[in-house]
């Protein structure tokens, strides 16, 4: 059956961020599409719940609470896979963010700790999966970017430039890992995870987003979890190096954060 190439029976994934918001729905569709998931966030709490509810699919799982800004952190998860459940098929790189502020407030520290929490901590991760993944055969793997990395507003200089660097890495780490490991990523719009309460819980702050939205909605963190579960199955076998924009069709930015001119 068709479906059945959405399933991932037996692999084994690594999420980050994945106590609450895309990353917790994400490790939760994974599980329910047939694999193991190693979690790691900040707050074990979270984590534990997450791990409750995979363990309510089925599959199992395993909690790690860690700070990924720090990427010998992220690249030591690899390692927890592999010794937890002998072996390494899924990373999902979605730990990232930086708050928004002004170019002239934008220090030259605050970019280059957006790039390392973004970017850099995906890399650590990346390149520690890769030998574990090869010893199966391949494998799949998925960064979380943002809309912000592709389309231009104020405020957004740091984020937006980190995200769109982890979207351009997606493509070169793709060709450098050819044909064994796919790479891909999503390029995620605004969803209502926490990152969005301010916008989600003021209706007037939210008729404006999703006004600015060609959906005219902000969208559910399951189908940033479905379109992973598609890059990371078999159903997206052919697709390596691409970023796909799950973003309700923005091709400006939705929220306005009404910096002046200079």
């Amino acid at each position: 059956m068709i479906l059945d190439r959405f399933r991932v029976p037996d692999r084994v994934a690594v999420v980050t961020g994945a106590g609450r918001g895309i990353g917790a729905a994400t490790a939760l569709a994974l599980a329910e599409a047939g694999a193991d998931v190693v979690l790691a966030a900040r707050t074990r709490s979270q984590l534990d719940e997450v791990a409750e509810r995979i363990a309510g699919t089925g599959r199992k799982a395993h909690a790690v609470a860690a700070d990924l800004a720090d990427p010998a952190a992220a690249g030591a998860l690899a390692d927890a896979a592999v010794t937890r459940f002998g072996r390494l098929d899924i990373v999902v790189n979605n730990v990232g963010g930086a708050l928004p502020r002004p170019l002239l407030d934008t220090s030259t520290g605050f970019l280059e700790d957006a790039v390392r929490f973004n970017v850099s901590t995906a890399h650590a991760l990346t390149r520690a999966a890769v030998p574990a993944m090869l010893e199966n055969g391949g494998g799949s793997i998925v960064n979380i970017t943002s809309v912000v990395g592709r389309v231009a507003g104020r405020g957004y200089l740091a984020y937006g430039t980190a995200k769109a660097a982890l979207a351009h890495y997606t493509r070169l780490a793709a060709a450098d890992l050819a044909p064994s490991i796919r790479v891909n990523a999503v390029s995620a719009g605004s969803i209502a995870t926490s990152a969005l309460d301010v916008v989600v819980g003021d209706p007037e702050l939210r008729e404006r987003v999703e006004a600015a939205t060609p959906l005219r909605r902000i969208g559910d963190p399951e189908e940033i979890a479905t379109t992973v579960v598609y890059l990371a199955s078999p159903a997206g076998g052919y697709l390596t190096g691409k970023v796909l924009e799950v973003d309700g069709g923005q091709q400006v930015p939705n929220l306005d954060l009404g910096l002046p001119d200079l």
